[in-house]
């Protein structure tokens, strides 16, 4: 099966309530040709998703409100969402963070501070293929265990 170009630039959604992660996060991914969109919090996120389902979603974990576990989780239940790739971008690195990442639905885990040639290279193997979390490639994910650089 050939794939087919994109005829519309791809939606990443950033989610932290971090204001310089974000703007970092932008930077990082100015050259990536997507269109970014930030929620500060996981309600925000909500609100944001319902208008428009992002292609992929960079998530925060420490956030007021609603973690990035409980959104993770939610999303990952949710048939209309539950196919977004959400990678877990977060200062937490234990095993134990990452193990409940993966519990809750997360397809991929960075931890903070992420550099960009990390970065770049997960959002090209999330959204490379369909975009879907069927695609990819080898290596890298969850159960790889958290990438420090």
């Amino acid at each position: 099966m050939i794939a087919t170009p994109r005829t519309t630039k791809p939606d990443i959604l950033l989610v932290d309530d971090n204001e310089q992660n974000i703007e970092l996060l932008e930077a990082f991914l100015e050259d990536v040709g997507c269109t970014l969109r930030r929620a500060a919090d996981g309600l925000e996120a909500l609100r944001l998703i319902g208008e428009k389902v992002p292609d992929l979603i960079l998530l925060d974990v420490m956030m007021p409100r609603m973690s990035g576990f409980q959104l993770c989780r939610k999303l990952k239940t949710d048939p209309a969402t539950k196919h977004v790739p959400i990678v877990m971008v977060t200062a937490l690195g234990e095993v134990s963070d990452v193990e409940r990442a993966h519990d809750v639905g997360a397809d991929d885990y960075l931890v903070k501070p992420v550099n960009k040639p990390d970065l770049i290279d997960r959002v090209h193997k999330w959204l490379g293929g369909s975009g879907q979390s069927e695609g990819g490639g080898g290596g890298g994910g969850v159960g790889g265990g958290p990438t420090t650089g």
